[in-house]
């Protein structure tokens, strides 16, 4: 019995020396553009909101219950900023215009500084989903 197990261990053994299989695996280098190619989505895609639009800022330049003046303020900022736009949100009782569609916090601090020298009653910065089209990024071939 241990004469058998003596012979089937150095079997295993002697076996296992001469195993010198080795497995080479090549990665096809699609690989690398298509896994560059979805970190590119993902990093877009995790900006965006469930409705589709991005995660920005935009500056709250007045909230009241008298519509009148809030269209007032509205038509005020389209004629001094025609590259921007304003928004007007109805959250009953109040008429709140918001204004611009910044994807970074600094730029729309920037704006509201200037804007506080026009509208001194308090300009606040709104984390919102904003209407923005992100630059395209370098495009890589597909060869």
């Amino acid at each position: 019995m241990r004469v058998t197990a003596f012979i089937i261990c150095c079997v295993l053994l002697s076996s296992a020396a001469l195993a010198t299989d080795t497995i080479s695996v090549k990665k096809d280098p699609r690989l690398d553009v298509l896994t560059a190619k979805q970190a590119a989505i993902n990093k877009i895609t995790s900006r965006m909101t469930s409705s589709g639009l991005y995660k920005g800022y935009r500056l709250q330049v007045l909230n009241t219950r008298n519509r009148e003046e809030a269209f007032k303020m509205k038509a005020d900022l389209l004629r001094q900023y025609p590259n921007h736009k304003t928004y007007t949100i109805f959250q009953s009782p109040y008429f709140k215009i918001r204004f611009g569609n910044f994807p970074e916090r600094a730029e729309a601090e920037r704006y509201k500084k200037e804007l506080s020298l026009l509208y001194p009653q308090g300009i606040y910065v709104i984390e919102d989903g904003i209407e923005y089209t992100p630059p395209e990024a370098d495009s890589t071939s597909d060869n």
